[in-house]
């Protein structure tokens, strides 16, 4: 069969391009320290690639989370840790207001170091996070969550969830808490705290309340003691509240003797102590702490201790009011203590949280990593001997067409 010179020449072209092009593509490889450079190279290795390249992107961007989620939640836990101080400085003060040596003056000094206290608490209630939004406000973040209102008291403006952030794909975890829960909550094992009206006008005075016994039928109601009678005849009554109103308790603790001297009452599985003269009107109210009729509010409880410090004692009417709200304030600070600890333990149970967070999600990273470099990195060993293959046979394909196109019938003739 007879081959033309064009035949040889078009074969001796494909042949070197051909071999010229799988030279390129391993020189390529090498200089990018990749198998995979085009699609066309590996079409599924390639999409798998992507789907890969695309789980790292997310499990960066939760990366990303848990960083401002830790500074959020280390923030709060600094926070609560400057208010659980606070707190204890506020009950020390009491404790040195309750001694009966203090004069007004002493008296009003220390009411001067909790007034700096209590402002110091609402500087903390309304913390930012450097950001420009509130710290304690749950999602309504754009304003301070306590103000004072039109009598000087505070309340709380913001909402009542906790602002959350999501952490990994199948956690989405508070970063912040609400004001509610920490500056309007108590521990669950909160017990059962007396408060006497202020407008008492009687100088009877408290001691308790105690439980004696959890089982009482009673127990977890709240109590209202109400004194009546008269000057010659004081009378107590307990009454509970039934839900809409207070009714008279038990007939055995129905406008029954009040003894001035020392009266002790035992109901509803509690024991409290009362002693001085009552006035006829005279409440005071035995609730759990946290109940609707006994609401918890640290900020309250500042309130009132520094108002009764502040007020001279000139009557046994205003030593009664001044021991009954020293006692009733140091059960709240106490229950106010303990429920920022527990509030500071879970921000602190997050933040060890996040640590094994980040662990997991830095071995997934690396799983990622991994699986991606064994799908489109290089083998530099069995590139460079590809390489050197390819070379030798571009050259053999350029020499054969040399040696090809050297061919001519002319050179035998």
């Amino acid at each position: 069969m007879r081959i033309s010179s064009v035949t040889m020449y078009e074969q001796s072209t494909a042949s070197i391009n051909r071999q010229q092009s799988d030279f390129l593509k391993v020189s390529q490889q090498i200089a990018s320290g990749r198998r995979v450079v085009n699609p066309s190279d590996d079409p599924q290795a390639a999409s798998r690639a992507v789907r890969v390249d695309q789980s790292q992107a997310i499990t960066q961007q939760y990366a990303d989370a848990r960083v401002s989620a830790r500074n959020s939640l280390a923030q709060t836990e600094s926070i609560l840790n400057s208010i659980s101080d606070s707190v204890v400085s506020a009950k020390t003060l009491l404790v040195q207001a309750s001694s009966d040596t203090l004069s007004d003056v002493d008296r009003e000094s220390i009411a001067s170091e909790l007034r700096g206290i209590y402002e110091t608490m609402i500087g903390q209630a309304n913390a930012t996070d450097g950001n420009g939004r509130y710290l304690f406000g749950g999602y309504a973040d754009n304003a301070p969550p306590f103000v004072k209102n039109a009598e000087g008291s505070i309340e709380y403006k913001g909402d009542a969830n906790a602002r959350e952030q999501r952490v990994d794909a199948s956690r989405l975890m508070p970063v912040t808490e609400n004001g509610i829960s920490i500056f309007q909550s108590v521990p669950s094992g909160a017990g059962y705290i007396a408060e006497a009206d202020n407008a008492n006008q009687g100088s009877v005075t408290f001691s308790g309340p105690q439980i004696s016994d959890v089982n009482d039928p009673g127990y977890g109601e709240s109590f209202l003691i109400v004194f009546g009678g008269d000057a010659d005849n004081p009378t107590y009554s307990v009454q509970k509240f039934d839900g809409t109103k207070w009714d008279d308790f038990n007939p055995a603790l129905t406008n029954k003797k009040y003894n001035a001297n020392e009266q002790k009452l035992s109901f509803g599985g509690l024991n409290i102590t009362l002693k001085g003269d009552s006035k006829p009107g005279d409440e005071i109210l035995v609730a759990q702490s946290g109940s609707a009729q006994r609401p918890a509010d640290l900020f309250r409880t500042m309130e009132a201790a520094i108002n009764v410090l502040e007020t001279p004692v000139e009557d046994d009417s205003q030593k009664a009011a001044l021991r009954n709200t020293m006692n009733t304030s140091m059960r709240d600070l106490d229950n106010a203590l303990d429920n920022v600890l527990t509030v500071r333990a879970s921000a602190g149970a997050r933040l060890n949280e996040l640590d094994v967070v980040d662990a997991v999600g830095s071995n997934r990273m690396l799983n990622y990593e991994q699986t991606l470099s064994d799908l489109v990195d290089l083998d530099y060993a069995d590139a460079i001997s590809e390489y050197s293959l390819r070379q030798v046979g571009l050259q053999a394909s350029q020499k054969a067409f040399v040696d090809i196109k050297g061919m001519s019938l002319f050179d035998y003739m």
